[in-house]
């Protein structure tokens, strides 16, 4: 058993087949080494193939391969055949049967799944981003910001700034209050990714009231206060008239209509129109 060699050959890096190969060597207590696993990553050409099979042969080595490009892929198998070498296809068995049932036709891109864990890498960097700079807690978010969302309190600014997050746009949101001066910085940021939330006073009177009913609070309390709210909608609008940004009115608007004008605008395909 301690002569047993194995040649990880693939159109990416080789992880996938690597992984497999090191669980089943682990079954037979086979120690790990430079030796005993060789990867042969990024082929390309049936010369590259020729090159696997002459350093198997030369090993005495079993290939496992992970060949995505089906010419390669039946290339390497019918060489391997022919060649007498013992040989495991990690992924067309699997590849053969999805193509068999999915409507789909497949990329046949290697390397394709260290793209989307890259797309699952940035959804969690951006989700981060959005928590560190939920509410405004920290001016140095403005620059690193894909989005900045500014409005008053009950605007939906947190859950906006989530939703956005899961499509991997880093935002950060900014609550207004005619007693609390915005940073200086929220004023020299490019306008063209800010973007204000205004919403109608009766709206956010009833959403404000609502609000206190689940802190069990009377509706009584200023926050809900028509005079309150009037002032602090003035003074979004002057903030965001200084800005120069575009605004949305989320008055009768779900998440995910917002977020979707919002996402539309900032990659240039529409203009938001209130």
């Amino acid at each position: 058993m301690s002569n047993i060699k194995v040649i990880i050959a693939s159109d990416s890096v080789g992880e996938t087949g690597e992984l497999v190969a090191k669980a089943c060597l682990s079954q037979f207590n086979i120690e790990e080494s430079d030796d005993v696993l060789i990867r042969y990553p990024y082929i390309e050409s049936e010369d590259n193939v020729d090159d696997v099979i002459d350093l198997a042969r030369s090993k005495k080595a079993i290939v496992v391969f992970t060949i995505i490009t089906p010419e390669l892929r039946k290339y390497i198998k019918q060489e391997l055949i022919a060649e007498n070498v013992p040989s495991v296809d990690i992924m067309g068995p699997l590849m053969n049967i999805l193509e068999g049932q999915s409507e789909e036709a497949p990329y046949y891109e290697p390397g394709r799944v260290h793209r989307l864990d890259e797309d699952y890498f940035k959804k969690i960097e951006a989700i981060e981003f959005a928590v560190k700079y939920d509410d405004g807690k920290d001016a140095s978010g403005l620059d690193k910001a894909d989005i900045v969302l500014i409005g008053v309190s009950r605007t939906s600014k947190t859950p906006l700034s989530q939703y956005l997050a899961h499509k991997k746009y880093k935002v950060m949101n900014v609550p207004l209050m005619p007693e609390v001066t915005p940073a200086r910085e929220l004023f020299e940021v490019d306008p063209k990714k800010c973007v204000g939330l205004k919403i109608n006073p009766v709206s956010l009177n009833k959403i404000r009231k609502e609000r206190l009913a689940q802190l069990g609070l009377k509706d009584t309390a200023s926050y809900a206060n028509d005079q309150r709210i009037q002032e602090e909608l003035e003074y979004f609008n002057e903030v965001v008239g200084k800005i120069g940004c575009p605004v949305i009115d989320v008055s009768e608007k779900a998440i995910e209509e917002t977020a979707n004008q919002i996402m539309n605008y900032v990659e240039g395909r529409s203009d938001i129109k209130g």
